[in-house]
């Protein structure tokens, strides 16, 4: 039993060294300077912008020059001095190819933009949760370590007496059951605590460990939170700001521009240029335009047409799966905040009371004789799993309260 218990102080140990309290603002701060999720997703707008700038890029124009390579009449190689002729051509977009072109870069950048937003909020709601759940195990710590260290105590005495022939062996044993049901709750919320604080060096980029600050007072006003504003309205404000959805909205807009620039490539381009021709032509030193285009006999994009016209439908279908299944999982997520609510809410803060009141009052009572050894460890081991569900119903308020932001990027909590 007491290499139990010295084994469990160590890790208590090593979960608190190097501990710092951190505030939740802090958190996010640091995560939004140091994320290497956050700043890897950055580089594939920086990436879109290069896309642009490449749309917006014309073909280079072609110049040729031609000369002699050898006068038969002379006998002389490289005559300069004759049948020379340079020519200037420029390749012409027509149909607006550059213009889509240049639109759907910029839709693709708009996408980019989106994609960044769904994954910043995914990441500071998982952040948010971890530092609740952090928060929350750790205060179930602080009362487990309490009720241990009394009944580690209380076994203690008990082992002395025993020894003595005072109590006997069946209550030491009793004694040590509830002893090593403590120390094993403890290893678990331990191992929860350690697990908790790895994720959020993930997120941070902190390599210490972190240790919340949030005080009761604002503990309570978190608990109490609710929305000021209707199911419905919260629906609505989810189509409005989650960049899932708008992603969806903006995939159906880059696929439309998609099928215009398709079209588009079924217009012939025009190549226009100039043409200076020594002695050639018809007459010396000849200046000509030259223009020249393909014969439109058939649409040789017709197959990308159609490919783009069927992904503007697919667009459609997934945007509308997307507003659907965003709209069911934001009213169950609220519904699940209400049932969370609810049970925290039926808990008074006269039942607390009265429960530390009895917690009190059978200690006492059994240092006095007044309660039987088996009354006195029914009833603690009660107060030990009502002290554990109360926190970890407080927890799954604050991750159902988080999940609802997380849906609708707003702040509703």
């Amino acid at each position: 039993m007491r290499v139990v218990l010295v084994f469990a102080g160590l890790v208590t140990a090593i979960s608190g060294f190097g501990q710092e309290p951190r505030t939740l603002e802090d958190c996010e701060t640091a995560f939004i300077k140091n994320n290497l999720s956050l700043l890897a997703q950055q580089y594939n707008v920086s990436q879109a912008d290069a896309d642009i700038a490449q749309a917006k890029i014309w073909d280079l124009p072609q110049v040729s020059f031609q000369t002699n390579l050898y006068n038969p009449d002379a006998h002389k190689a490289f005559d300069l001095s004759k049948a020379n002729s340079l020519s200037v051509q420029q390749l012409l977009y027509l149909g607006g190819k550059k213009k889509y072109e240049v639109a759907y870069a910029r839709s693709n950048r708009e996408q980019a933009l989106l994609e960044f937003d769904q994954l910043l909020a995914e990441l500071k709601a998982r952040l948010n949760e971890t530092y609740y759940t952090l928060h929350y195990e750790e205060k179930k710590l602080i009362d487990i370590n309490t009720q241990l260290t009394y009944m580690a105590g209380l076994l203690e005495a008990f082992k002395v007496q025993t020894a003595k022939g005072n109590t006997s062996l069946k209550e030491q044993v009793r004694l040590q059951s509830m002893v090593v049901q403590l120390n094993n709750d403890k290893i678990g919320i331990v191992n929860a605590i350690l697990q908790q604080q790895q994720l959020l060096k993930t997120f941070t980029g902190w390599q210490e460990n972190i240790h919340t600050a949030i005080t009761d007072s604002e503990d309570s006003i978190l608990l109490a939170k609710r929305p000021l504003i209707p199911l419905e309205t919260i629906k609505q404000q989810a189509l409005e700001h989650n960049a899932g959805y708008r992603y969806s909205l903006k995939n159906i807009e880059a696929s439309k521009i998609n099928v215009n620039w398709q079209r588009s490539q079924n217009v012939p381009d025009l190549t226009l240029g100039g043409e200076w021709d020594q002695l050639g032509g018809a007459f010396r030193n000849e200046v000509n335009l030259t223009v020249g285009i393909p014969i439109p006999l058939w649409k040789r994009n017709k197959g990308n047409v159609t490919k783009a016209q069927y992904q503007v439908k697919e667009s459609q279908a997934n945007s509308d799966m997307k507003k659907l299944d965003l709209e069911t999982s934001v009213e169950l997520a609220y519904q699940t905040w209400e049932n969370q609510y609810d049970q925290y809410a039926a808990v008074k803060a006269e039942d607390l009371q009265n429960l530390q009141t009895v917690h009190t009052g059978m200690m006492a009572n059994f240092r006095k004789g007044n309660v039987t050894l088996i009354d006195f460890t029914d009833f603690m081991d009660s107060y030990r799993q009502t002290i554990l569900q109360l926190y970890e119903m407080k927890k799954q308020l604050m991750i159902a309260a988080q999940e609802l932001n997380r849906l609708t990027q707003s702040k509703i909590f």
